[in-house]
């Protein structure tokens, strides 16, 4: 199923710019956009959820893209598209994190259990950055017969593939074995507090595909053979990111806001 989404996705932005040249009703527009990506990861319903993987909150990052859009009608239009999207998302303060094993001989010499966390306080992001094609099918609302403004919306769906991932994390902390600060492990055992700054590449522990739904809604503005638009929407990703378990699993995707411009070429 997935190689036959990834080739219906692929294939049919060729046919549509085949067809350019086939019916002389069809405009063409090449354009290109820019904004912000408002990211976050969710544990999704079904997932594995655990203290690593849930409490995410989002994070800003870039999004730009070109497209293609071939206009059929003044109400509909199918935009083939390349994006940049930064997902991801960060949790900050008093949070859980895997035992370190450096910690594993204090459990151990007790004769206790080695917990799958412990607890500090820290900041941790999660970076992670897609190239995303997606098929957008989107109906147009001039505002009158003669003006050149007009509302739109369009949805349709999208494959991504990833870039980079990254886990970034920094502060200095103490570490608990309880969410009550009860048990300060690196206290007992004279450590000190623990440094957290780290940037960890995560990419293998990722899948390196994904496919989900995209959207937007927006204003544009046609003059002469060019027009400007604002528009805001969003991704979701239907797959799980991580390949293992021993994190959780989780869901990804984006709130876009992005201006941007494109020109008839035909």
């Amino acid at each position: 199923m997935k190689k036959t989404f990834f080739i219906f996705i692929t294939i049919l932005p060729a046919f549509f710019i085949s067809r350019i040249y086939a019916q002389d009703s069809i405009r063409h527009y090449f354009g290109v956009k820019a904004g912000i990506s408002i990211p976050n990861i969710t544990t999704g319903g079904g997932s594995v959820v655990n203290e690593l993987n849930s409490g995410y909150s989002s994070s800003l990052g870039p999004d730009f893209a070109i497209f293609s859009e071939m206009i059929f009608s003044k109400h509909f239009s199918i935009t083939s598209q390349l994006e940049y999207s930064a997902q991801g998302g960060k949790k900050d303060g008093f949070q859980a994190l895997p035992t370190p094993e450096n910690l594993t001989p204090y459990f151990t010499m007790q004769s206790r259990p080695v917990p799958d966390v412990v607890y500090a306080t820290f900041n941790s992001t999660a970076k992670i950055n897609y190239m995303i094609l997606s098929e957008l099918a989107k109906y147009i609302l001039p505002f009158g017969q003669k003006s050149n403004w007009a509302f739109y919306g369009e949805a349709g769906p999208f494959v991504g593939f990833l870039v980079s991932a990254h886990q970034v994390t920094s502060g200095k902390s103490d570490i608990y074995a309880d969410k009550t600060k009860q048990e300060n492990i690196t206290g007992i055992t004279q450590m000190g507090e623990q440094s957290f700054d780290n940037t960890q590449d995560i990419k293998d522990q990722l899948h390196k595909a994904n496919f989900g739904i995209e959207g937007d809604i927006g204003f544009s503005y046609n003059f002469f053979r060019s027009k400007i638009f604002i528009e805001g929407g969003g991704n979701y990703g239907f797959l799980n990111i991580q390949k293992g378990t021993e994190n959780g699993k989780n869901h990804i995707g984006a709130g876009t806001v992005r201006l941007g411009y494109a020109i008839g070429i035909k």
